[in-house]
């Protein structure tokens, strides 16, 4: 990653007492500012090429094994005789050179720093090709979703009939399914299952190739989201780089979506083309009344996302929030909506209605909630924890500042998705995608910091993905500190942060670059103003 020092072409160059303009152009860089770019470029680089190799040796260290096709992809070094610990210790590495790597370059360009959007874009676009044929590493699901299409193909319902049958009926699937959900019937929604049939159609009896198909579409989305991002923020270069770094080249979420192969982002992409479809709204909620065709394409694209998974009916909640004063819109967004989700849970019937309902009490091993209930409250999680969800909404809601010019709704769904995802007991650090597609619209805060940390602190607890591997003494002992006090206790108190934000209002929104002492409205406390530095 290169510096770049100076004002874009057309743009008057910053004085010396700052380290950028208003509009994000560059300034003088600063010493401080180049150290740390180079940090974000070694910490990015040494995670990404960690995941690459673990993705490459995956069958040493992950099961359940997976015959690799003969042409391919996906491509990988079967019988490499690489330790589980021995990767689960290099990925925890990674984790954290990639944590590092991502705030060292918010913190760079917040300084003035401008390294190249070509070269960050290159090096993104060959890290997702690269995971993407390899086969699907640190998670088990995308083999789950795979199981779910072959159900399909052979014509049974994946919301009836379980994986275990393809190990009793399907020789050619047995060793693949993995043990973790075997018993359990899908729980995404029917676009996501038909998702997964294409997936078994194109890949036949080889649930590897299966799973490339499934990885193939996620990474389009991936690129989706960050094209889009893109092209959004193309006229302001920190915010741009800004979003690349949260998105784009996120070693966190490359592992999480890209590497493992988690539908997650295709809701994702279809939930923000939806709320983008909306269009600029100037002058406040209902100033400005879409067009039936935004109407129709946004409520249908936010339909798809909640159709991939049911928790995306937030964005949905968000445009609704938006269009409250306008109950012919509201109306017109919601019959779209309703036109994609109905006819597929209609096809598959009530077994499909009940598995949106499948895990609301489930609780995730990291979650905070264990050391929070007592065990009499147990059998109450789910009205506790949807109690906790509405207030933190609420809060969130009213107190996120309004910082997204002409675009309330992403304001509304990402606070509405903040306030779910930090306080729900059932997570798993990929779900975070549905904050990060909305984030990097989104001016820098506190609330990136927030979202950061609540991502790695998930992530480590998920590696290997294998749950009870042999990792032996010490490795066992971290890794069981990390699930039973390091992860809930840093999403614990990621979740306590927001509500503390929320209340006082201190969200240290800013612009990044914005000189400092640049006080921007929604922001309860400016940034006091420093000595420049050279």
């Amino acid at each position: 990653m290169r510096s770049v020092t100076g004002a874009g072409p057309g743009c008057p160059a910053a004085g010396p007492a700052g380290p950028a303009d208003h509009a994000g152009n560059a300034g003088p860089v600063t010493g401080r500012a180049r150290l740390l770019t180079g940090l974000a470029a070694g910490g990015i680089g040494h995670s990404i090429l960690i995941m690459i190799a673990a993705s490459a040796v995956r069958d040493s260290w992950m099961y359940p094994p997976i015959v690799l096709p003969v042409p391919g992809p996906p491509w990988g070094l079967q019988s490499a005789g690489v330790p589980v610990a021995v990767v689960t210790v290099a990925l925890w590495t990674a984790v954290i050179a990639g944590l590092g790597g991502v705030i060292a370059g918010l913190a760079a360009v917040r300084l003035g720093a401008r390294p190249s959007v070509r070269g960050l874009l290159v090096a993104a676009a060959l890290a997702v090709a690269v995971l993407t044929v390899l086969p699907p590493a640190g998670s088990t699901d995308a083999l789950d979703y795979a199981a779910y299409g072959r159900i399909l193909a052979l014509g049974h319902s994946p919301y009836v009939m379980t994986p275990y049958h393809l190990r009793l009926a399907h020789n050619a699937f047995a060793r693949s399914v993995p043990v973790t959900w075997q018993h359990f019937v899908s729980v995404y929604g029917p676009l996501a299952t038909l998702e997964q049939f294409l997936a078994a159609k194109l890949g036949g009896l080889s649930a590897a190739r299966i799973a490339f198909w499934l990885k193939l579409w996620s990474s389009l989305a991936f690129g989706l989201v960050a094209f889009a991002a893109d092209r959004l923020l193309r006229h302001d270069p920190a915010r741009r780089l800004r979003a690349h770094l949260l998105w784009t080249i996120n070693p966190l979420l490359l592992w999480g979506i890209v590497a493992a192969g988690h539908l997650d982002v295709l809701a994702a992409a279809a939930g923000l083309l939806g709320l983008l479809a909306l269009g600029e709204q100037r002058g406040g909620p209902g100033a400005v009344r879409p067009t039936a065709a935004r109407l129709v394409a946004a409520g249908a694209l936010i339909g798809a996302a909640a159709d991939i998974k049911a928790n995306y009916v937030l964005f949905g909640l968000g445009a609704a929030w938006v269009l409250r004063r306008s109950p012919a819109a509201l109306a017109a967004a919601a019959i779209a909506a309703l036109g994609v989700l109905v006819p597929g849970y209609a096809w598959f019937g009530l077994p499909a209605v009940r598995a949106l309902a499948a895990r609301r009490d489930g609780l995730s091993a990291d979650s905070f909630y264990h050391a929070l209930l007592v065990p009499s409250l147990r059998p109450h999680l789910a009205l506790i924890a949807t109690a906790g969800v509405v207030a933190v909404a609420a809060l969130t809601l009213r107190r996120l500042p309004d910082a997204i010019p002409g675009r309330p709704a992403v304001r509304a769904a990402l606070a509405l998705s903040v306030a779910w995802l930090f306080i729900w007991p059932y997570q798993f650090p990929w779900y975070d995608t549905m904050i990060i597609c909305l984030l990097v619209l989104y001016p820098a805060s506190r609330l990136d910091w927030l979202v950061l940390a609540r991502v790695a602190a998930a992530t480590i607890p998920n590696i290997p993905g294998n749950p009870g591997a042999p990792l032996g003494p010490f490795v066992g002992l971290v890794h069981y500190l990390s699930v039973a006090i390091f992860s809930p206790l840093v999403l614990l108190g990621a979740a306590a942060g927001l509500v503390v934000l929320g209340l006082t209002g201190n969200w240290k929104l800013r612009e990044p670059g914005e000189p400092p002492g640049t006080a921007v409205p929604g922001d309860a406390t400016p940034v006091p103003p420093r000595p420049a530095t050279s």
